[in-house]
């Protein structure tokens, strides 16, 4: 069963698009070497919005970066129900609807091989040809025990297989510049990412973090390892923090506590009082994020992958500070 050729569809109260055939919608590889220039290309990621109005404000944070011109938007993907269908769709509605590149999202979590192969048509049924492929976290629980579908695929490599094998499709995965939480080491860790590469994936994009030095030793060890799949790109994951509030958020998606010199900033900006000090808080995140996005810079990264939760401002300002020719005025944080 393979999906090419294909055409978007309209949606009720949006100006409709048409889509191109899938096989002429360009490769992240393609948008990144296209964006190349004066400055490194960026990107980011949204969530799939849970209701109506975290719909509405997901779409003013789509089209204040449709003006900055992102390489590529990715989309997260919500397993299950009523989620999993609004994250198709949304993805479809970005690919259809607007001048972004999108990547969307697939987990092997909860699912058989023939759902995950449906998932990819209805995908290819939008226009999308991009796909970021990974194992995937128990839900409700990212550090609970891994359950393998009876029907489905252990690994994030065998889902690499399964899309490449379904059509014209370019796939991504993770990579993990502290090592998988589940890998017993980092060499091990290494050989996986290794393996996902040799699959057919041409890229990946790393878990966050906030120490540039683990990025700079993931890219070293698979160097080492496999210098052949070393040379695809390997791009680096940032979230700008914005209050204390969003560093246990941040824990949650690096699966990990943020370095003891990034909590004493924050906490030092914070202040003593029975208040956070927010505006200072704010100020001291993108700042975090500013030093680690130049580093990265100079350090030769292919690109810069920004976690917005949906919002735009705050990646907004960290590009500014960078020196990139930011043109949208967001409203929000």
């Amino acid at each position: 069963m393979t999906f090419d050729n294909v055409r978007g569809s309209s949606t009720p109260g949006r100006p409709s698009r048409t889509q191109p055939n899938v096989s002429a919608t360009p490769s992240v590889v393609q948008s990144l070497r296209a964006h190349a220039g004066p400055t490194v290309p960026f990107s980011v990621e949204f969530n799939p919005p849970r209701d109506a109005a975290a719909e509405a404000r997901l779409w003013r944070a789509v089209r204040q970066f449709e003006c900055m011109h992102p390489a590529f938007v990715s989309m997260t993907y919500g397993a299950g129900g009523s989620t999993r269908d609004r994250t198709v769709r949304v993805t479809g509605q970005l690919a259809q609807e607007t001048t972004l590149l999108p990547v969307a999202h697939l987990t092997a979590v909860e699912h058989s091989v023939a759902e995950l192969r449906s998932l990819v048509g209805a995908y290819a049924d939008s226009g999308i040809r991009n796909i970021l492929v990974l194992r995937g976290d128990p839900p409700g629980d990212p550090l609970g025990e891994w359950h393998k579908h009876p029907d489905g695929v252990s690994y994030a490599e065998e889902l690499v297989r399964i899309v490449r094998d379904l059509g014209d499709f370019h796939v991504g995965v993770a990579s993990f510049p502290q090592g998988h939480h589940r890998s017993p080491d980092l060499e091990t860790d290494t050989a996986f990412l290794a393996a996902k590469l040799r699959a057919g994936a041409e890229y990946s994009i790393t878990q966050m973090f906030f120490d540039v030095e683990h990025y700079l030793r993931l890219r070293d060890r698979l160097a080492a390892f496999d210098p052949i799949e070393a040379a695809k790109p390997i791009i680096p994951e940032l979230m700008p923090i914005t209050s204390l509030r969003t560093v246990k958020r941040a824990e949650e998606l690096c699966g990990r506590a943020l370095p003891a010199a990034v909590m004493d900033r924050l906490h030092s900006a914070a202040g003593d009082g029975p208040e956070e000090n927010a505006a200072a808080v704010r100020a001291a995140g993108i700042e975090i994020a500013t030093e680690m996005a130049q580093r990265l810079i100079d350090e030769g990264a292919p690109c810069l992958h920004f976690i917005t939760l949906n919002f735009a401002k705050a990646t907004s300002e960290v590009l500014t500070n960078l020196g990139y020719g930011v043109t949208a005025a967001p409203i929000s944080a």
